[in-house]
Order: structure tokens, then sequence, then C-alpha cells
């Protein structure tokens, strides 16, 4: 599974600029024309590490439920808080690579 994880973004990150590819009959990539290829990879990056805090928030939540599951109530609300957190971080960085794409 991490395996897949990890082939997966590498191939994302090689090809995000496929994605924004133009035909537009330039002779050189300028530094606007790369704008798309930075919040692409930036957006990727973003991705993975809010997937691994998640991933790091949540088994440390349950394996402190397991140890004591009369704390499970204690627990839950700041593990959510933090899920919470993490992924705003992420969406922050969807906005910043829209607006730097405009």
């Amino acid at each position: 599974m991490k395996v897949k994880t990890i082939l997966m973004t590498v191939v994302g990150v090689l090809f995000t600029g496929l994605a924004f590819a133009d035909d537009s009959g330039a002779a050189h990539a300028g530094a606007g024309d790369l704008v798309g290829m930075g919040a692409g990879i930036g957006l990727g990056l973003a991705a993975l590490g809010g997937g691994i805090g998640q991933g790091k928030t949540a088994a440390a939540a349950l394996e402190g439920i397991s140890r004591n599951p009369a704390a499970s109530d204690k627990i839950f609300t700041p593990m959510i808080i933090g899920l919470a957190l993490i992924e705003s971080l992420v969406l922050y960085a969807l906005l910043i690579a829209f607006l730097k794409m405009k």
C-alpha cells in the first residue's frame, strides 16, 4: 500500500505539466508558463503532507483510546479538531494554487 502511494505521488509530480500543456507556439517556457506546474507540485506536496499528518493523528488517537477506553471522549474531540486543522492547511494550498493560476 505504501509503495502504491509513493508511486502515484511520483507519477503525479512528474506528469503534472502535461495537464497544463499549451500549444500556443511559444519557443521557450517563461516564468509565467511554469505557474501551473508549480501549483500542481505544491498542491501535491500539501496533500501528501496532510495525508501523512492525518494518518499519524488518527493512529495516535486510536492507540490512546485502545490503551484507555474510558478516555475516548477526551481524546475524540481534540482528534477531530486536529484533523480539521490539518485539512484546512491543504484547502489553503488549493486556494493559493487556484489564485496563482489566474
